[in-house]
């Protein structure tokens, strides 16, 4: 079973769709809890009943919750999406889910692009008006997140490589990693595989947040103050909650970095093609590593939409430039968006 702390979220809905034989499972139902019992853990059902079938327990058990983990929720079915929730030891939540809704989610990543481009807007009226807001709110912190998963094309950060390789990612980012300079904000710091990372952004209200993360005791970046006046800090997991708040699908971080990997890829096939010269598939490919901090081998697997590739390399020999570059009459998008949704609505 995988952890999913960072890299997804329950931000799915009955709509989504589920693998065959899975069902959509959510921790706001009743589930199985978790008491300690000296050195170990015993389960109860949703009646209150201990747990005494040892099968069930083992399928628990493999799951392999983490001791400190707090209001842990265990799915009563082993054929849920989402097999359980809990608490870290810093109180943010953490997602394990069935091994075949993580195989299933990330090979439809590309098939989801369309609908992504959809609600995209939404996602971006939304972090406007939580950006607004004058309280140093959770919504604030996150939409200043989602904001600049949107603008820097940065990863949304993980824990488990924060902690095993000191690499970060948005969510994971440390004071030090953060220097704001008037309105800009300036991010430096080592991200997944080593890539270092120098990022600028200009923008006053994304500036106003950071500054007063730093402000905030403790190391971590983005924090806020909850109702009880204690510091919070938030996980991925948060984010995409955020995002299935604002959109109701399955969308999540990971789907900014597709998203603009491809439209990346397709601006960069019309680009060359302007120059009315010959280009290389190894041309576009750098490009696109450049601005997601990946390796070419890699945006061409994970980030780049099959589509796109294609495209290229039929066009990759020519010297003019073919009519494959059309707009789209998603007006709330970019040219370059827009140009992406149109060649995507053509396969």
């Amino acid at each position: 079973m995988l952890l999913a702390s960072g890299n997804g979220s329950e931000a799915a809905g009955p709509e989504a769709g589920v693998p065959a034989g899975l069902f959509f499972s959510s921790d706001s139902e009743p589930g199985i809890s978790r008491v300690r019992k000296g050195d170990s853990f015993a389960y109860r059902d949703a009646k209150g009943r201990w747990l005494r079938d040892e099968a069930e327990i083992a399928r628990i058990r493999k799951l392999a919750i983490p001791p400190a983990y707090t209001d842990v929720w265990i799915c009563p079915s082993p054929h849920g999406h989402l097999q359980a929730t809990g608490r870290d030891a810093r109180g943010r939540k953490q997602y394990r889910y069935h091994p075949r809704w993580r195989e299933e989610r990330d090979s439809g990543k590309f098939d989801r692009l369309l609908a992504f481009a959809q609600v995209l807007p939404r996602i971006r009226r939304q972090v406007k008006r939580d950006l607004e807001d004058n309280s140093h709110s959770r919504d604030l912190v996150l939409a200043t997140i989602v904001r600049l998963l949107d603008t820097t094309y940065i990863r949304v950060g993980n824990d488990q490589y924060a902690k095993e390789n000191g690499s970060f990612g948005l969510t994971t980012l440390r004071n030090r990693h953060a220097r704001i300079e008037g309105d800009r904000v300036k991010l430096s710091f080592r991200g997944k595989s080593g890539v270092r990372h120098e990022v600028q952004v200009r923008d006053p209200r994304v500036a106003r947040v950071v500054r007063r993360c730093l402000h905030l005791p403790g190391q971590e970046l983005f924090q806020y103050k909850d109702d009880a006046g204690e510091v919070r800090s938030v996980s991925s997991g948060d984010v995409n909650d955020y995002l299935h708040a604002v959109c109701g699908e399955r969308f999540t971080a990971k789907d900014f970095r597709t998203w603009h990997g491809s439209v990346l890829a397709l601006d960069t096939v019309r680009t060359l093609c302007l120059k009315a010269e010959p280009f290389t598939i190894k041309q576009v490919l750098a490009e696109v590593s450049a601005s997601l901090g990946n390796t070419p081998a890699v945006c061409r697997k994970a980030y780049i939409h099959p589509g796109v590739l294609d495209l290229a390399l039929e066009l990759c020999g020519k010297k003019e430039l073919d009519a494959e570059f059309d707009s789209s009459g998603h007006k709330a998008l970019s040219a370059a968006e827009q140009r992406l949704v149109a060649h995507l609505e053509r396969q």
